[in-house]
C-alpha cells in the first residue's frame, strides 16, 4: 500500500540555496562532457578509430540515463541530501578511474560509471521545482538550467584547453578535486528535504510505468527533449574531428566554442520567465525551428570558424529553451511524483543524446561533416513534425 503525505512542510528556496544548487549543477554535469573535446587525443593515445573512441561519449550518456533510471526515483522515497552525499563518493572514484585508464575498454567502462554517478543534477532540478513557489517555478528552473548549460558548455572549454596543454588525463584528476570541493559545499549549505513516498522501491519503479501510461504531456515532452538533445550531442561529439580535418585546429579550439555556446545559457532565465507567462507549446515550436536553422548554418560552415560560432549560439539557445519549456510542462503534472516524472523525462533525454553521439560518430567515417549536418537536420525536422502532430486540443 502506497501512502502519500501532503501536509509536510519544506524549506524555503532562498537565494543562497538557489545559488548553491545552480553552481553544483553546473560543476557536476560538466563531468559528462569533459571527454567530448578530448576524443581525438584519446583515439591517438590508444591507437583506435574515431568510431571506437566515440563510445566513450556515448557510454557516458548511457550511464547517466541508467543512473537516473535506477537512482533518481529514490529521491521521492529517501532523504535527498543524504542520498547526494553518498553518490558523491562514487563520482570522485569514477573520475580517478577514468584518468588512470590504461586501455580504451577500461576508459569506456570508467566513463559509463562516471555517467551513472553524475546523476545528482537530476535530484537538484526537481528539488528546486519542489521548493519554489508555483508562480515562480519556471523562473527558478531557468536559473538552475542556466548553471547546467554553462557547466555543459564551459566543461568543453576547460577540458579542451587543459587537455591541449597537459594531456587529457589531467582533466579528470582536476575534476576529481573540483568534486571534493562541491561535495563539501553541498554538505554544508544544502537543506534536507523529507520524502513524500512511503511505499517500496518495487512499487516506486512500477509507478514509472503508470506515469508514462497516464501522462500524455510527459510522453510528448520526453520524446521532444530526446530528439533535440540527439541533435546537440551529434554536433559536439564530432566537432573536434571537423576542426582537425578541415581547419587544422585542436581540442582547445573545440573548447573555446563552448564559450560561444554559453551565450545560450543567457537565454535560460528569459525562457524560464516566458514559460511562466507564455503557452509552452507555442514557445517550443519557435525554439525547435532554431535547432533546424543551426544545422543549415553548420552545413555551410565546414571551413568557417565564424559560421560554427554562430551556429553553436543558435543551436544552444534552441535546445536550452525547448528543454526549459518541457520541464515547465512536466513539473506541473504531479507534485508528489516530481523525481519520478523527471526520471522518465531525463532518461529519455539522455538516451536521445547517446543515440545522437553514436549516429554522428558512425556517420563520420563515411560521410564526414555532411553526414553530421544531415542527421541533425533530419532529427530536428522530425521533432518539429511530432510537435505539431501533438497539438494540445485545449489550445
Amino acid at each position: 500500500m502506497t501512502a502519500i503525505s501532503t501536509t509536510k512542510t519544506h524549506p524555503e528556496l532562498t537565494p543562497l540555496t538557489l545559488w548553491i544548487m545552480t553552481v553544483a549543477t553546473g560543476l557536476i554535469v560538466a563531468n559528462l562532457y569533459y571527454n567530448q573535446p578530448l576524443l581525438d587525443e584519446m583515439a591517438r593515445t590508444f591507437h583506435v578509430s574515431k568510431a571506437k573512441v566515440g563510445q566513450v561519449s556515448s557510454l557516458t550518456q548511457i550511464g547517466y540515463a541508467v543512473g537516473m533510471f535506477f537512482l533518481a526515483p529514490l529521491a521521492d522515497m529517501i532523504k535527498r541530501k543524504r542520498m547526494m552525499m553518498i553518490i558523491f563518493f562514487f563520482i570522485i572514484l569514477s573520475l580517478l578511474f577514468t584518468a588512470a585508464s590504461r586501455s580504451i575498454n577500461l576508459l569506456i567502462g570508467a566513463s559509463f560509471l562516471l555517467g551513472v554517478a553524475s546523476m545528482i543534477p537530476q535530484l537538484l532540478v526537481p528539488m528546486a521545482a519542489h521548493l519554489a513557489k508555483p508562480e515562480e517555478r519556471g523562473k527558478k528552473i531557468g536559473v538552475i538550467m542556466s548553471g547546467l548549460l554553462i557547466g555543459i558548455l564551459l566543461s568543453r572549454t576547460f577540458s579542451g584547453v587543459i587537455g591541449h596543454l597537459w594531456g587529457w588525463r589531467i582533466v579528470f584528476y582536476i575534476a576529481a578535486g573540483i568534486m571534493m570541493v562541491t561535495w563539501l559545499m553541498i554538505g554544508i549549505f544544502l537543506p534536507e528535504v523529507e520524502p513524500d513516498y512511503t511505499g517500496s522501491y518495487g512499487g516506486l519503479m512500477t509507478s514509472l510505468i503508470d506515469l508514462v501510461k497516464h501522462e500524455p504531456k510527459l510522453r510528448v515532452a520526453a520524446l521532444r527533449g530526446a530528439l533535440c538533445f540527439a541533435c546537440f550531442s551529434a554536433f559536439w561529439a564530432t566537432i573536434t574531428f571537423l576542426l582537425r580535418d578541415n581547419l587544422h585546429m585542436g581540442s582547445d579550439v573545440a573548447g573555446y566554442l563552448g564559450i560561444a555556446g554559453a551565450f545560450g545559457a543567457l537565454a535560460a532565465g528569459l525562457m524560464g520567465r516566458l514559460s511562466d507567462k507564455m503557452n509552452a507549446y507555442k514557445l517550443s515550436g519557435f525554439t525547435i525551428l532554431l535547432i533546424i536553422l543551426s544545422f543549415v548554418i553548420f552545413y555551410f560552415s565546414a571551413y568557417s570558424l565564424f559560421g560554427l560560432i554562430v551556429g553553436v549560439i543558435v543551436m544552444d539557445i534552441g535546445v536550452q529553451a525547448t528543454h526549459i519549456s518541457n520541464q515547465s510542462i512536466i513539473f506541473a503534472l504531479k507534485p508528489e511524483a516530481r523525481n519520478r516524472i523527471n526520471t522518465i523525462y531525463m532518461v529519455t533525454y539522455f538516451l536521445g543524446g547517446s543515440a545522437g553521439s553514436f549516429l554522428a560518430t558512425q556517420l563520420w567515417n563515411s560521410y564526414q561533416w555532411n553526414g553530421v549536418c544531415a542527421i541533425g537536420a533530419i532529427i530536428s525536422t522530425l521533432t518539429l513534425v511530432i510537435h505539431f502532430i501533438n497539438h494540445p486540443k485545449s489550445n
